[in-house]
């Protein structure tokens, strides 16, 4: 009999052994889902940590309202079938109680506002800890991150003030008011996430697939049609064969021109790609530091 593992396997033993140690560690944990690809892939394996118990933690979902709907759909269809518990808190509410200001412009974004929203969502629902479905491939911010990511009484981050990971020992001491944020993906790719999406038939919002759409081309970025979005002058839409590598705000989140409809082509095409899935994202493009940034103030 052989005992080794394929990469995929080291990779889910290793995440599930992760969402374990936080359970066991922990008093109150939730996992953030957006219904993207990762989150997807999280709330999987988090059955599989816990099997056939049900996920013993609730879904928290930061809601901008400026989602796609087809994640939407995909998100209220996979609690149903899951007898999962998800809580939904929107970006709206923080601003119509002052706490968050809307951006200006033709393509406001509300994607740095979920930061006070999370924040005072963790601070009323008392989590300890939050499982994130960052990747170390995605962005050089996020390279920085450890598999249990102190936040202080603030929901900071601090990237030259993080504890030492040896030997898969994970120190989750903390004081009244701090928590952390929790990446078990940390070492898989973009790659590894499409090769087990296939791996174990996982279903997935179609907008990761091929299909007609009507996008605008703006600073290199082809954005979806949406009522969020103001065409500016000399702008219009047009019709292309695109899909999203990506999910998140309709306007920050980019497609890209692709005739992948299967999980195979999109596989092949992943394999091929010069430009990482994040590459995209308008958002990542307001600074050098953008990500890094943000994280510091709180974001996922």
């Amino acid at each position: 009999m052989k005992y080794s593992l394929t990469h995929l396997r080291q990779l889910e033993s290793e995440a599930i052994f992760i969402m374990r140690e936080v359970a066991s560690q922990f008093e109150k944990p939730v996992l953030l889902f957006s219904g993207g690809k990762d989150s997807i892939v999280m709330v999987h394996l988090a059955q599989k940590a816990f099997w056939p118990a049900k996920i013993p933690f609730p879904l928290m979902h930061i809601d901008t309202g400026h989602n796609f709907p087809e994640t939407i759909e995909f998100r209220d269809r996979l609690v149903d079938e899951l007898g999962a518990k998800l809580i939904v808190r929107y970006v709206q509410d923080s601003i119509d109680q002052g706490k968050a200001v809307e951006e200006k412009g033709a393509n406001p974004s509300r994607n740095g506002l979920q930061t006070i929203t999370l924040l005072d969502a963790i601070e009323e629902l008392k989590f300890d800890a939050a499982f994130g479905g960052a990747r170390r491939d995605e962005e050089k911010a996020r390279a920085k991150e450890r598999f249990f990511s102190h936040r202080d009484e603030f929901g900071q981050w601090d990237p030259r003030n993080q504890r030492p990971e040896l030997w898969n020992l994970f120190n989750g001491k903390k004081t009244l008011g701090e928590h952390f944020r929790v990446f078990p993906l940390s070492n898989w790719t973009e790659m590894d996430v499409w090769q087990y999406i296939a791996a174990e038939n996982l279903d997935i919002p179609k907008i990761y697939f091929s299909h007609q759409r009507e996008v605008v081309k703006r600073d290199g970025v082809l954005l979806a049609k949406s009522e969020f979005i103001t065409l500016l002058e000399g702008e219009s839409y047009e019709e292309r064969q695109i899909r999203f590598r990506t999910v998140g705000d309709m306007t920050c989140t980019g497609s890209v021109e692709s005739p992948a409809n299967t999980l195979e082509a999109i596989i092949q095409e992943v394999a091929a790609a010069k430009v990482t899935e994040r590459g995209g994202r308008a958002d990542d493009k307001r600074s050098e530091a953008a990500m890094e940034d943000r994280k510091k103030q709180g974001y996922f």
